[in-house]
């Protein structure tokens, strides 16, 4: 089918809305009419070459709400009609890592950035020049519609409005995980969150849920740092100095035991400022990413021995997509996390580039593109 979709064509030139061709669902595929995808920092990190696909033109976008409208053959479990939310990693279960419980890093996820569709190992989507596009994450959620392997599609409450479903695709499961599982923050544990954009503020959510006494946020964007405090942060510094000595005051010295870190770019000259604003025997933990070919950190190694520090790297927040997906919505429908309030604005897939600007700016916590029938 013909639609349209922001691709770009090279790095650092800015999105272009053009017609694509997505091919039809084949066998284990489903066919969904997208409602909503949020605007995640990490679709930028493809403009930016941080995050290399395997070719151009990419299809961005990876978080994803919608309807699904076909099904392909040994599709059993997802129907038409179901309202879905699409895992930017997919999650089969059947996997050596998910069978070790390890869902988040599925085997499937070796293939997410060469473009080419799980079930046959074909290109799904060309552009209108008939070249192959690659998508992000084999998703493309920044067009009206997608053709998607099951394993990336995780059904949810169809009461839940698409433009909140979409932001558990990636950012709030990941900033939430990033909290309570690969942190592992205890009742009265004190704990860091280092930027607060839609998965910093996830972070701070989670924290607040897990019991967490102090919560720290680091952020340079005053009217972000004020929204952290609404949503249940107890300090707010524009930087990493200032947070050193706020920090030491409250905690007596002790410092965080958790640090998350949720910045738009990690950058490896930050990492040992980070380390040191964890306490002794506590855990960095990244969330962030950085660029694939930067492998230059600055780390105190005899501190970190000495200090028995942990550094800790994770992914979709360590968890399960088809299990925190519908968890953490239930939550929201249970008043018990806020998604409302970090949509900050919604834009039309024209305006995606206003979006990232936006963005970039530090004018949105999360911007959300809404899908009308105007773009189909």
């Amino acid at each position: 089918m013909k639609t349209k979709g922001a691709l770009i064509w090279e790095f650092n030139k800015p999105w272009s809305i053009e017609e694509i061709e997505i091919g039809e669902p084949v066998k284990d595929e489903v066919k969904i009419q997208m409602e909503a995808s949020g605007m995640c920092h990490s679709d930028h990190h493809l403009v930016t070459g941080d995050i290399p696909m395997a070719g151009f033109p990419v299809l961005g976008g990876h978080e994803g709400a919608g309807i699904v409208t076909e099904v392909g053959p040994g599709v059993d479990d997802i129907a038409v009609g179901d309202h879905v939310v699409l895992s930017f990693i997919p999650s089969c279960g059947a996997c050596p890592s998910c069978q070790a419980g390890l869902r988040n890093l599925c085997d499937l996820g070796a293939g997410l950035l060469g473009g080419q569709a799980v079930s046959d190992g074909t290109h799904r989507i060309h552009a209108s020049n008939g070249q192959p596009v690659f998508p992000m994450t084999l998703l493309g959620t920044f067009s009206p519609y997608m053709v998607v392997h099951k394993s990336s599609v995780v059904k949810i409450d169809p009461s839940i409005p698409f433009e909140v479903a979409c932001l558990v695709g990636c950012g709030v499961t990941t900033g939430y995980g990033s909290a309570v599982k690969a942190g592992n923050i205890r009742p009265g544990d004190d704990v860091a969150v280092v930027g607060v954009g839609g998965v910093g503020m996830s972070a701070v959510q989670g924290a607040v849920n897990a019991g967490a006494r102090h919560i720290f946020v680091i952020e340079p964007v005053e009217w972000k740092r004020d929204a952290a405090l609404k949503f249940g942060a107890t300090h707010a510094y524009p930087d990493t100095d200032a947070a050193f000595a706020g920090m030491a005051e409250a905690t007596h010295g002790l410092m965080a035991k958790q640090v998350i870190v949720t910045v738009g770019e990690l950058k490896g000259k930050d990492v040992d400022t980070y380390v040191n604003l964890t306490a002794k025997g506590g855990t960095t933990v990244v969330t962030a990413i950085g660029s694939l070919l930067d492998t230059n950190v600055t780390l105190n190694l005899a501190m970190l021995t000495l200090m028995q520090k942990n550094l800790q790297g994770t992914i979709f927040g360590g968890g399960n997509p088809h299990f925190d997906i519908p968890q953490l919505l239930s939550m929201y429908k249970a008043g018990k996390l806020n998604l409302d309030d970090m949509i900050t604005r919604q834009y039309q897939l024209e305006q995606i580039n206003d979006g990232y600007a936006d963005m970039l700016e530090g004018r949105n916590i999360r911007g959300v593109i809404r899908y009308t029938d105007a773009d189909r």
